[in-house]
């Protein structure tokens, strides 16, 4: 794969529904995971369970250029309790692309997984996506809001983290 992959290349990048331990989706997950060691001085708590991103309660996608993932992301379902969640909630969760996928084509593929996945959950009956990121991910961040996603207080186990915001927006 070349770095200089024109933008339709990146729209036609296919996508495929994979376990969350299938070694495509724990190799882009452990890149994510290095990059929040990089940016925060830590991974991500929250290792997820595979069984949470089974269908019909959840989904997780690989995105493939050439045969290689490139990019990944999934939702779990969530349901009303202490934690702040609703009943119908979907959480987006590891949402990632390779950072040689750089400007356009990084936007276009993580817009292609963003649609994927709220699409799956939309067809489960999910009604509303949340999700977190961390304040250091101004370009996720921005994504997300243009993407339509505005904030909401946090929830989980990052309802009292400073170094979280949250976001949601509902699936129709």
């Amino acid at each position: 794969m070349t770095a200089n992959r024109s933008m339709s290349d990146v729209t036609a990048m296919e996508l495929r529904a994979v376990a969350y331990d299938h070694p495509d989706a724990v190799a882009l997950v452990s890149l994510l995971q290095r990059h929040y060691l990089a940016v925060y001085g830590e991974e991500d708590p929250q290792p997820g369970d595979p069984g949470e991103y089974r269908p019909p309660r959840g989904l997780f996608l690989v995105g493939y250029l050439d045969g290689r993932p490139v990019a990944c992301g999934g939702w779990r379902a969530k349901d009303a309790g202490g934690w702040g969640f609703q009943d119908g909630d979907a959480e987006l969760k590891r949402a990632y692309v390779v950072e040689e996928l750089a400007g356009l084509q990084m936007l276009g593929a993580a817009h292609r997984i963003l649609t994927a996945v709220e699409s799956a959950a939309i067809r489960a009956g999910r009604r509303r996506a949340i999700l977190d990121a961390g304040v250091k991910q101004v370009t996720a961040m921005r994504f997300f809001e243009r993407a339509g996603y505005t904030r909401i207080p946090n929830y989980g186990v990052y309802r009292d983290d400073p170094q979280t915001v949250c976001y949601a927006r509902a699936l129709r």
